[in-house]
């Protein structure tokens, strides 16, 4: 083999396994010979020849087979003190631990290190085993790859139980659209969102819908976890052959929360060519994050701007009017379960008002609250509300205060705080001081005649209609009710 064949196959390792441990494990490699099957290469340390054969011994014996090569095992010698390829026959002088060899039989292992001249070395290959790999102690199973074909599906979330808002009907259309097979359009589809805010959801919606409409097709869904975890597990297993054809042979490739293979560099060199090997091929990818794939810290510039290239959709957090319609969905489902509780009115508005960043927490809140009125024999009223959920009403507590919502609406209407809490009527002033008075009902626990003091002491009455005006204004004013909630996303966020 010549060395310009090496540095061809330099490349296609490059691929497999990703820049960094091309660049740790890889790069200091040099061929020396090809003779009777045994390809020669030599290394810096023992430490290095030893990882290498661990880690990457299999694959390189692949890529020489698959070359043309006839390869039966691989040795790797350390270079001598000038830097130069040692001769065989120093080689064979040499201590047994100066020289680690593998050959194609399965499970084979180099000859280890002696124990008292490398126990350094063994300490720095376990710490190198630890932080780059990660791996669970069930990565020795053979045939993990193939027992994790696919995260489980939650039978709970699907399409029917989807409550669709304003702020997720755009995302809810999307899942809908790529949920129907068909020709790829929409590829990828990035759904991104705040936490309970319905990602999840929505991707265990798609593959529930896909399975059923189109049984032909292998659809795989898992974390970005699980997707680190087997990457990290065949490399560990020296099995990158049947982990890239494993991601390679799917039609539809979901991955959720992508943002946490964020800073691994090698996972993301193996998703982005994933990634670019399926788009090629036209098969559908779907991703979700916590954030914009532009605003996720880490995460490789090309593969910031893959995700971008397709349909990238923003799950806004709830407004009171779809977390009120979530209640509501979930009492008709605890119906069948609790079919003689009563629930008193005003108690699902006033969850849908208190609990408002977290659908999970919110859901929650029923759920415990349907459980304890059947343990005691109750009706659910606002009394048994409060003392049920106290610890959950405390941590909801909203914690704006109503200066910084009247300082919120001053820079946002560009007028000057003394401008709304002063007595001028003008309608400049006099409706974001409305704005102001309806934000302070709805993101504090204030009551209105303190409101109305806060306000250049106005009267609770005034403040009453401010907020029942603002609340008209919302149905039938798009800018009003688009200003609205532009200022309440700036304050809770």
């Amino acid at each position: 083999m010549t060395q310009e064949k090496w540095g061809q196959l330099r490349q296609n390792l490059l691929r497999a396994i990703g820049q960094n441990n091309y660049k740790n494990w890889i790069e200091p490699l040099e061929f020396a010979e090809l003779n009777d099957g045994v390809a020669v290469f030599t290394v810096p340390t023992t430490f290095t020849g030893n990882y290498v054969l661990r880690n990457f011994g299999d694959l390189i014996l692949y890529e020489l087979n698959n070359s043309g090569e006839r390869v039966q095992r691989v040795t790797f010698e350390v270079a001598n003190l000038a830097g130069r390829p040692a001769s065989r026959a120093a080689a064979a002088a040499r201590p047994r631990q100066e020289m680690v060899s593998g050959d194609a039989a399965p499970g084979t292992q180099g000859v280890p290190a002696s124990r008292s001249a490398n126990s350094q070395d063994e300490r720095t290959m376990a710490e190198a085993d630890r932080s780059s790999d990660r791996t669970p102690a069930t990565a020795g199973r053979s045939d993990a790859l193939e027992d994790l074909q696919a995260a489980p599906l939650d039978a709970r979330f699907t399409f029917d139980t989807f409550v669709v808002g304003k702020p997720n009907e755009l995302a809810h259309a999307a899942a809908r659209r790529v949920s129907e097979g068909g020709v790829v359009t929409l590829n990828p589809l990035v759904l991104y969102g705040g936490v309970g805010l319905g990602k999840t959801h929505l991707m265990h919606a798609i593959a529930w819908e896909l399975q059923a409409k189109h049984p032909e097709l292998n659809v795989l869904y898992l974390s970005a976890e699980q997707f680190m975890y087997r990457f990290v597990q065949a490399l560990r297993e020296r099995r990158m052959m049947d982990f890239k054809h494993l991601f390679r042979s799917v039609d539809v490739l979901m991955v959720d929360d992508v943002q946490f293979i964020a800073g691994k560099d090698s996972t993301q060199e193996e998703f982005f060519h994933t990634f670019n090997a399926l788009v090629d091929q036209n098969k559908q990818i779907i991703i979700s994050a916590d954030q914009a794939p532009g605003e996720i810290k880490d995460l490789e510039e090309r593969l910031k701007s893959r995700l971008q290239c397709g349909l990238v959709v923003d799950l806004h957090p709830t407004d009171y009017e779809l977390r009120l319609g979530i209640l509501q969905t979930k009492v008709q489902h605890y119906r069948t379960t609790y079919p003689d509780l009563k629930i008193a009115p005003g108690v699902l508005e006033f969850l849908a008002h208190r609990i408002s960043t977290n659908v999970r927490v919110l859901e929650g809140a029923l759920t415990r609250l349907f459980a304890f009125a059947s343990l005691v024999g109750r009706e659910i009223d606002m009394d048994l509300t409060q003392d049920c959920l106290a610890d959950v009403l405390r941590a909801s507590e909203r914690k704006i205060t109503i200066e910084e919502i009247q300082r919120k609406v001053s820079d946002y209407y560009n007028i000057r705080i003394s401008d709304i809490v002063g007595p001028k009527r003008v309608r400049s002033f006099a409706r974001p001081r409305q704005i102001a008075m309806y934000l302070c009902k709805q993101l504090t626990s204030r009551s209105l005649p303190e409101i109305g003091r806060r306000f250049g002491g106005r009267d609770h009455t005034t403040v009453m209609h401010g907020v029942r005006r603002i609340e008209e204004l919302k149905l039938t004013d798009g800018q009003i009710a688009e200003d609205v909630e532009m200022l309440r996303r700036a304050l809770e966020a």
